[in-house]
């Protein structure tokens, strides 16, 4: 359950003109060069006329050096001055600062106020966030209903983030009845939209037979659309599938490339794990087999993710 941190949310063009906020990472190229157009003047001069948007946006260029010298304490006073007028970008803007200690103090609690205002506009990455919050008792008293309830308002507007901490909650039954069909459902969900994680977590939900049908074809391949995203756990699981000859042809290189990856990303039983099956494997290989699957670990680069909106 990663919470989300990212920021900032900033605007398309200045002076609110288009009535809408958008991710800086998704603004459509046209919006983007009128940005760029918007001088900093102009922008600092209807901010200090109190524009909420423009105090946005003047934060926003100080949290990321646009134009400016970066100061996180800058982008946090202008975050907080458009915050104060009810801007739900500039709360969740604000709740991160305060979650990370950049440009304030960090303060979990304070973080908490932040999220809430936003998210009770509605504002998902911060839905998502308090219900994290929720979950791990952090900055707010520990409460999985109300995790769950977050979690789920975020996990509907399609914050795949937020649907995988859903699906965990129905699959743990943490804060909610206990309910396999549901998790399967939300994290098939958070995995299309290409969320690693959600990928692992159905890709062991096929192997087990839980809430769906037993596949081992089908397990394999969300874990490998996981494995291929750098999901350690997932790496694990698909080289044992290799080793197996479970939903897959057995292949003593493709599985010890994956359990060798997955080794150096693990830690503990789950690592030991990893590090007995690739011995294993590894004794029955010959000597060019398993230069062979040296090499292709080493060479081995992660994917992107299908979904890249930032969250």
């Amino acid at each position: 359950m990663n919470r989300c941190l990212n920021r900032p949310f900033s605007v398309a063009v200045a002076l609110s003109a288009l009535g809408a906020t958008l991710l800086l990472s998704s603004l459509p190229a046209e919006a983007q060069r009128f940005r760029r157009r918007t001088t900093l003047a102009a922008v600092q001069a209807a901010a200090e006329s109190g524009d909420a948007q423009a105090q946005l946006d003047l934060g926003n260029r100080y949290d990321t050096g646009q134009g400016v010298e970066q100061d996180f304490a800058e982008a946090a006073a202008w975050y907080r001055r458009s915050a104060e007028q009810g801007h739900a970008d500039a709360q969740f803007n604000l709740g991160a600062m305060y979650d990370t200690g950049e440009g304030v103090l960090q303060d979990f609690a304070e973080a908490a106020v932040w999220y809430r205002q936003a998210a009770e506009q509605g504002h998902a990455d911060a839905q998502f966030n308090l219900g994290f919050k929720y979950a791990t008792g952090e900055g707010v008293a520990e409460d999985d209903a109300e995790a769950v309830e977050w979690y789920r308002q975020a996990a509907e507007q399609g914050h795949a983030s937020a649907q995988h901490s859903l699906g965990y909650k129905y699959d743990s039954g943490e804060g909610v009845a206990q309910d396999d069909a549901e998790a399967f459902a939300w994290y098939r969900r958070a995995a299309e939209q290409g969320h690693a994680d959600a990928q692992f977590s159905l890709g062991s939900l096929y192997a087990n037979g839980e809430g769906v049908p037993q596949d081992d074809a089908e397990a394999v391949e969300w874990y490998r659309r996981a494995a291929e995203q750098g999901n350690a756990y997932a790496q694990s699981n698909l080289g044992l599938m290799y080793a197996e000859g479970r939903g897959v042809d057995r292949d003593d290189v493709t599985a010890y490339m994956w359990l060798n990856l997955a080794a150096a990303g693990l830690t503990g039983a789950q690592r030991d794990l990893a590090v007995n099956t690739r011995v294993r494997v590894a004794s029955q290989m010959s000597r060019s087999d398993l230069g062979e699957a040296q090499r292709l670990a080493r060479e081995w680069t992660p994917t992107v993710p299908d979904d890249t909106r930032r969250r």
